[in-house]
């Protein structure tokens, strides 16, 4: 695959991953205060998929990071 192309994705998985960092708070497995909700609520089912999309979004990140590195080492 071209180099070019390489790091492209690994600059455009880094970028959207910090943007979407930026918006969504920190997953609730990284916090020190957890939210107290009770159990198949609304709240519960929102934290649900705020703490997904926070979890993507610190993957991407990672993931862009590290194609950018071994694109840099090869």
């Amino acid at each position: 695959m071209s180099s070019l192309i390489l790091w492209a994705l690994a600059g455009g998985m880094f970028v959207q991953g910090a943007l979407i960092i930026w918006v969504a708070p920190l997953p609730t497995q990284l916090r020190k205060e957890k939210p107290a909700v009770e159990a198949g609520s609304d709240a519960a089912f929102h934290i649900f998929w705020i703490d997904q999309y926070a979890w993507i979004g610190i993957s991407l990140v990672v993931m862009g990071l590290l194609l950018g590195l071994f694109e840099a080492l090869s």
